[in-house]
């Protein structure tokens, strides 16, 4: 299945200098998978290193880290032959072995021309007792499937024709109702490649196919709270799992600012900081800061525990909010069921997969944005709603109040660009494609 991540990796390969790779992401967004394909496209010969299924491949690492002195013991181990210059080095759940993390900013000093990529979990290489090669390696970063790459897999038509939208561009309703449709069902079975993959290739009818895209989400969301206990004390442990699990009641209030006293009675953020910290940094959820200004830089107007929580995978969500695959196939409307949680979580997500990071939204007494964004030194604010109807007195007092050059909406609704009434309306499956190319 096509990443769009590709494309980077082909301008690391071409950059000079060219540091050692690490590919980070969520556990089981794909890093293995992207790399080894990229590996055998664009080098002669990939030299694949396991360090947790061989640990065999740990000694080469337990003495000297002298890039020559490794490479000669790796070639013994792999009896094979290491060409420095146009051979790919390829450690993979390099977390398992710190030592050869360390190791990347030897390489990238004595031996540059070796290439060298690194993939694992974000668990483990953050949270590395040993020193992390800073300054020596250029970090790349994976996440779950974007509804564009959904689409790639399961319907290319359609993402050949999202691909070539522009701020001009007129969508035929036909066209909109599918992608409407698209985007439910990608509700249910988010970006994981895995569950993509399961849903894709089961030959079951549709709700059968659902039910297997939940059992495989399940598996992973124990797969997650499994790490934790790997990488985490054992009094942390259970503030993480707690946190975590908290994160589906915690957007589904009206007001979605995440609350610690909702996690363990009586909690203040102090005591859940590193929990939160934990998962944000495996790539597991994603802050979205909220600000009282709509002033650049955002930043300037944060607080540290003023923050919403969103999971990173959007089936994920479903999964661990208990969703069943049933409720897709109601004839309700799914959008306007779930009240907007699982819409804005979607919306933060394929921003952060676009490039966007970090994000914030804004609140003030009476009036809140979902997201706000910095497009050309503009201050732009967005909501999102989650259906057809909906007001948007919020989204004009900002407007008003910080004199925006524009406002979105993101909802069901089809595009509709009105310049005079400086109202930009997008529909939800292009938040990814936001803001969409003048030409």
């Amino acid at each position: 299945m096509q990443r769009n991540i590709y494309q980077n990796l082909l301008l690391w390969k071409k950059s000079k200098p060219r540091k050692p790779l690490i590919l980070r992401g969520a556990r089981q967004t794909g890093k293995t998978f992207v790399l080894r394909e990229f590996g055998r496209s664009e080098f002669k010969t990939v030299h694949y290193c396991n360090f947790q299924q061989e640990k065999r491949f740990h000694q080469c690492f337990s003495g000297d880290l002298n890039p020559a002195t490794i490479l000669q013991l790796l070639e013994f181990s792999l009896d094979t032959t290491i060409n420095r210059e146009t051979e790919l080095l390829f450690f993979d759940e390099i977390q398992d072995c710190p030592a050869a993390l360390t190791s990347l900013k030897y390489f990238y000093e004595q031996l540059p021309q070796m290439a060298i990529c690194c993939a694992g979990s974000l668990l483990g290489v953050v949270h590395s007792k040993e020193p992390f090669p800073v300054g020596a390696a250029t970090f790349i970063d994976l996440y779950p499937f974007s509804f564009e790459e959904y689409l790639l897999a399961v319907d290319p038509k359609s993402c050949k024709f999202i691909r070539g939208l522009t701020i001009q561009s007129k969508i035929p309703d036909l066209i909109h109702d599918h992608l409407m449709g698209r985007l439910k069902d990608y509700f249910v079975v988010g970006g994981m490649p895995e569950v993509v993959d399961r849903f894709i290739n089961s030959n079951k009818d549709r709700f059968e196919g659902f039910s297997l895209v939940r059992q495989v989400q399940s598996d992973l969301v124990s797969a997650y709270i499994g790490d934790f206990a790997k990488y985490a004390e054992s009094v942390q442990t259970q503030e993480i799992v707690a946190v975590f699990e908290s994160i589906p009641a915690q957007l589904a209030k009206e007001s979605k600012k995440f609350k610690p006293s909702e996690v363990i009675t009586g909690a203040r953020f102090g005591k859940l900081r590193s929990a939160i910290d934990w998962l944000t940094s495996a790539g597991i959820a994603h802050k979205v800061f909220i600000a009282n200004a709509g002033e650049l830089p955002f930043s300037a107007f944060t607080k540290e525990n003023l923050f919403k929580l969103y999971m990173a995978d959007i089936g994920l969500l479903g999964s661990l909010a208990k969703l069943s695959a049933q409720a897709l196939l109601l004839p309700s409307d799914f959008f306007a069921t779930f009240k907007g949680a699982f819409c804005e979580n979607f919306v933060a997500q394929e921003f952060i997969a676009a490039g966007t990071a970090p994000l914030y939204s804004w609140n003030s007494n009476t009036a809140e944005v979902e997201f706000m964004r910095e497009i050309d030194g503009m201050v732009i604010p967005i909501e999102v709603k989650s259906g057809l109807s909906g007001k948007l007195k919020s989204l004009k007092v900002f407007a008003d109040r910080y004199k925006s050059e524009y406002r979105v909406r993101f909802s069901a609704h089809n595009l509709e660009i009105n310049e005079q009434a400086h109202f930009h309306s997008y529909p939800l499956y292009l938040a990814g494609k936001f803001p969409l190319p003048i030409n």
